[in-house]
């Protein structure tokens, strides 16, 4: 048997597989060789905000085979750190590093193996574990045919609810992003039904407070519904209903800018306040960042009209955090939780202070924030951030496990798929990993149906993007890899995130395309069965709360895995192939029926061309 000095995925080198928390033993051996001639074994280890390293003696331990373990237990503060292994013997000195993937291997030039260490009081919510999200762009999912009120005369109404959305300025009312279909809070609580029907827990809405465009980044007014939403009363009734239906509201937070057209900044003067941009005696005024008062202030992204806020400005802060600040607000109304827009641009000490106005309001409220990359090891501005370590989020939006699955399934790219994941949960604490946002696309990413399906996703031009679409040979393929994807992202670790439409087919390439209309008449399609049937298993199985993923095989195109806890597990095998395949099933799956594509016979699952089996 082939043995490595060590492998950080493997008890029988560390007592504790992924983040520990504070003052947590953890005992780490190293394997080597006797013919090594080892004289002295050291752990070198080092705080992230740290530039010098320690060192850590092993002690010579137990044998295995021709080797000798080598082993040191401790125990850390909450942080960062990173570690890797120093030995001399008879031939000199030399180092043990990380691989690529978890291995160590006798190198100088390796990387170094990392080790969250998070707060010992750190906890999510648990009514999470084992959900499903199901993410709204509340102006085109539903119209519930209620008298709109208060509308600003300057929006343009669209009449005609299958539109593509606009993607260019026009002439007269109709400009990029100022086209509205009427989707509103009425609307969302009177198809909680069927979200209910799709296994949904979780309805996450993309902004609803007043904005002057559609997709309300740009806010307003935080303490007021969008008129064409409808209005506060509105709002509670959708949670008091959703409530009733065991459903959890998740809000949109934008707190790193705001409109330039709002209260606040009010350059258009249409608030009656006085905004930061009329006067220097403005309340608001050092909310943001003037260069030059008052036409040159700092703007998100440099997007016009995005002018971006001074976060830590304790005016701002306390109206954003305070005891009837902004979050507050809105959990008392209803809420259930807020996911933060671009997280990784607030400082740490504005997440600080978020996090303990929600977790005071209410401590089973979520707060999931949004982070493009590992959030563990995230740098921006300059600085390692510290989301997961307790004190900030409870989990993030999971982009690496998406951009694995598709690549899996577009490249039947197994290995690093695998990787992906076991990179994720060992770095994430395992409490946020049971919440992680799984999701496939979102309001911006084109349709995970047209990132599957197409020929040239990597369009990047509008106009031309408004005017293609998937031939029905693209759109039908993208269906079949959809299924796969879809099988995937159920049963990983965190929780799946349903994208509105994405379970009746929309389709559609980036903003503005991917926020296209919901089409009623297609919920009884074969793929929204589909994803009823995906809800119905994830439901009926608490393994999908928090197993441990276990990787049982990664081929080319073929993946099998588990989820296990102490008195569950489930075994999802996927096969990407144009070929059948078939698998020689663990013991323990030798009786149990199959639930999607597959078969079983004579202890073996059999799996068609481009399907899949989850097995309970």
């Amino acid at each position: 048997m082939e043995y490595y000095p060590f492998d950080s995925r493997k008890k029988l080198y560390k007592s504790h597989i992924g983040a520990v928390a504070e003052d947590q033993t953890l005992r780490l051996r190293l394997l080597l060789h006797n013919d090594a001639k080892v004289k002295a074994c050291y752990l070198v280890i080092r705080r992230d905000d740290e530039y010098e390293a320690t060192e850590i003696l092993l002690t010579k331990g137990e044998n295995l085979d021709d080797y000798s373990f080598y082993e040191c237990e401790f125990s850390l503060e909450t942080g960062l750190y990173w570690y890797s292994f120093r030995y001399t013997s008879d031939y000199g000195e030399y180092y043990v590093t990380k691989t690529d993937t978890s291995l160590g291997i006798v190198s100088n030039n390796g990387g170094w193996w990392q080790q969250t260490v998070y707060d010992k009081d750190y906890t999510t919510p648990d009514w999470l574990n084992g959900g499903i999200i199901y993410q709204i762009f509340p102006d085109r999912f539903y119209y519930s045919g209620k008298v709109k009120k208060n509308v600003p005369d300057d929006r343009y109404i669209v009449d005609d609810w299958s539109k593509q959305p606009e993607h260019k300025q026009n002439c007269g009312k109709c400009e990029l992003g100022n086209d509205y279909y009427c989707g509103d809070l009425k609307g969302i609580t009177e198809k909680l039904p069927y979200l209910k029907s799709l296994g949904v827990n979780i309805i996450y809405l993309n902004p609803i407070f007043e904005a002057h465009s559609n997709h309300r980044y740009n806010t307003a007014d935080y303490m007021a519904i969008d008129s064409l939403l409808g209005d506060e009363k509105d709002f509670m009734l959708l949670c008091e209903k959703a409530h009733k239906s065991e459903i959890k509201i998740i809000l949109d937070g934008v707190f790193s800018h705001t409109g330039e057209d709002s209260r606040y900044f009010n350059k258009n003067g249409r608030y009656d306040t006085l905004g930061a941009y009329n006067s220097p005696d403005s309340p608001y005024r050092y909310w943001f960042d003037f260069k030059s008062y008052p036409d040159d202030v700092k703007t998100w992204w440099d997007v016009k009209g995005l002018p971006e806020t001074i976060e830590n400005n304790p005016d701002f802060t306390e109206f954003i955090t305070g005891e009837n600040g902004v979050l507050r607000h809105w959990l008392r109304l209803g809420a259930d939780g807020w996911r933060l827009d671009v997280a990784d641009e607030l400082p740490d000490e504005f997440l600080d202070k978020i996090r303990t106005a929600i977790k005071t309001e209410n401590p089973n409220a979520y707060i999931l924030g949004e982070v493009w990359e590992d959030a563990s090891n995230k740098i921006s501005y300059n600085k390692r951030r510290r989301f997961l370590l307790g004190k900030q989020l409870d989990s993030v939006m999971n982009y690496p496990f998406a951009d694995a699955i598709v690549d899996f399934i577009k490249n039947r790219n197994s290995n690093k798929l695998v990787n992906t994941v076991l990179n994720i949960t060992e770095n994430y604490p395992q409490a946020s990993v049971n919440c992680l946002m799984n999701h496939l696309g979102t309001h911006d990413t084109m349709r995970i149906i047209t990132r599957l399906g197409s020929k040239n996703p990597d369009i990047k031009e509008r106009s031309v993007q408004s005017v293609t679409h998937l031939s029905k040979e693209e759109y039908q393929y993208g269906l079949k890899l959809l299924r796969l994807a879809a099988v995937i992202q159920y049963t990983l670790p965190g929780i799946p995130s349903l994208y509105y439409g994405d379970e009746i087919g929309l389709e559609g390439y980036g903003d503005p395309f991917c926020r296209g209309a919901f089409d009623w008449s297609k919920t009884d399609s074969p793929l929204t069965k589909f994803y009823k049937t995906l809800g119905k298993i994830r439901n009926s199985a608490c393994v999908f709360k928090n197993g441990e993923f276990i990787p049982l095989k990664a081929e080319d195109g073929f993946l099998v895995y588990e989820r296990r806890t102490d008195n569950s597990l489930s075994l999802t095998a996927v096969n990407c192939t144009d070929k059948s395949i078939e698998f020689t099933l663990p013991a323990d799956y030798n009786k149990h029926k199959t639930n999607l594509d597959g078969s079983i016979k004579n202890s073996k699952l059999y799996l068609p061309p481009f399907s899949a089996e989850i097995l309970i």
